[in-house]
């Protein structure tokens, strides 16, 4: 029996919870909090009303909708919604008033019975997330994947025993207020993100560190120490730190000739692994030392001759008339474009561009000119990307570069554009929120356009 959840049960009944954001990952939250008793308010500045949200306000959900849906913030308990910033005044105010600020993720890593492995990261958390997941899987133990990955754990906790694994991907926004941190944690790297919500650099990259300083002792954390920021963490660290680099054999995990070695044991050849491009290879080297003595070599070669990767992540889509088309959407910042970019032999043809989260493109200008043929740029930022390319050139003339007002046009004349033998990336280097819901939503829109052709 799960104790915390027993008493967490008992101390919420009756008790005023306000939800702050009704997206995918808090309806069943909100389900779970109603059927323990709570008193639910749930706040949206989205005010239509969806028969989801009927039916929740059938269970005894009440709402606040609408512009003014943050106002009279009165609740015992309030859980904020990771990418809204834990000091507006409204949660600040319900603070003052006596209110627990918490999170979805808070409160499971609260009540989790099991260990938790946390993997976080400017880019490849997803990728390698989901590598450990089945890593541990294959080996034979239950395994729980969750967090920014799109699936909420904290519904799942009744489910969830002790002696199992629960493999969660942390963003910066869910560890921004963390005071826990996992038993394992993985940091894949660190570069600018997200500069639109955090208010430097420094305060992203702070937000990061949750994933590891609330660790005791007996606490691993995995740094990438190729990444001047990470291996930077090392020193910060209070439990056992294993690094992996591509670079030098000095590291827990560690490359040589096209082999990776564990500890001096070679667990597998890089020509095993099915995904393309050497940003995978660093994703197999963070998932190999986070299940250290938890999985055998045999069980890593047999899933990197099988794992075809996760959906919007360099994921094949077709090939018409000789040219092939690759969604790369989960690229949502120019050093995951960039990786994009490098896993090919032969320069690409690029659909690029979407919102604007002040990132500079500066450095992401001198990979596009080293790899792409041809640019094609739609969204917000699309006038930036052509700077910073042409920038790149020097007063010298670039490849040809399009802009286009929608997907559609750039992926029309992208394909017009395009020769047999050519490739086709969509890998934007740019959030997807001027344009589309979210990157899969964009991902899935670009797969339709290439099956249209």
């Amino acid at each position: 029996m799960n104790s915390k959840l027993e008493a967490f049960k008992q101390n919420i009944k009756g008790k005023k919870v306000v939800v702050l954001g009704i997206g995918i990952s808090n309806k069943p939250l909100i389900q779970m909090l109603l059927s323990y008793g709570a008193s639910v308010t749930a706040c949206d500045k989205n005010d239509e009303l969806t028969p989801e949200l009927v039916s929740l306000m059938r269970m005894g959900a009440k709402f606040s909708l609408g512009e003014k849906y943050l106002d009279n913030l009165d609740c015992d308990i309030l859980i904020r919604t990771p990418g809204m910033r834990p000091d507006i005044p409204q949660i600040v105010a319900a603070k003052k008033k006596g209110a627990k600020i918490t999170s979805e993720m808070e409160l499971f890593f609260e009540l989790c019975p099991c260990k938790i492995i946390g993997i976080t990261g400017s880019d490849g958390k997803t990728t390698t997330s989901t590598l450990i997941y089945n890593l541990l899987k294959k080996e034979g133990y239950t395994v729980h994947l969750g967090g920014n990955i799109g699936t909420p754990l904290l519904p799942k906790i009744e489910t969830i025993e002790k002696g199992q694994f629960a493999v969660v991907e942390l963003s910066s926004f869910q560890l921004q207020t963390m005071k826990k941190s996992p038993h394992i944690s993985v940091v894949t790297n660190m570069s600018p993100n997200h500069l639109d919500i955090h208010k430097s650099m420094e305060e992203y990259i702070e937000a990061k560190k949750n994933i590891f300083l609330h660790q005791s002792k007996t606490g691993r954390l995995i740094i990438n120490a190729d990444n001047e920021i990470t291996a930077g963490f090392a020193n910060e660290a209070k439990g056992n730190v294993l690094t992996f680099s591509r670079q030098t054999e000095d590291a827990s995990v560690f490359l040589r000739d096209g082999k990776i070695f564990m500890d001096g044991v070679e667990v597998l050849d890089t020509e095993d692994i099915l995904l393309p491009g050497v940003h995978n290879v660093e994703n197999y080297m963070a998932a190999i030392a986070a299940v250290q003595k938890l999985v055998k070599p045999a069980t890593v070669r047999k899933l990197a001759k099988s794992f075809a990767g996760v959906e919007h992540r360099i994921e094949y889509v077709r090939e018409v008339d000789g040219v092939k088309f690759y969604n790369d959407s989960i690229a949502s910042s120019p050093t995951r474009a960039r990786a994009g970019l490098y896993s090919f032999e032969q320069k690409v043809i690029l659909i690029a561009g979407g919102y604007d989260k002040r990132i500079p493109f500066d450095d992401f200008g001198h990979d596009v000119k080293a790899r792409v043929k041809k640019l094609y740029l739609v969204g917000a930022t699309a006038s930036k990307i052509k700077d910073a390319v042409t920038k790149a050139y020097a007063g010298k003339k670039t490849m040809p570069i399009f802009i286009y007002s929608t997907m559609e046009q750039a992926v029309k004349e992208a394909y017009m554009g395009a020769e047999a033998g050519d490739i086709v990336m969509l890998s934007p280097a740019c959030a997807s929120f001027d344009m589309y819901k979210n990157f899969e939503e964009r991902g899935k829109r670009f797969k339709e356009l290439v099956k249209s052709l």
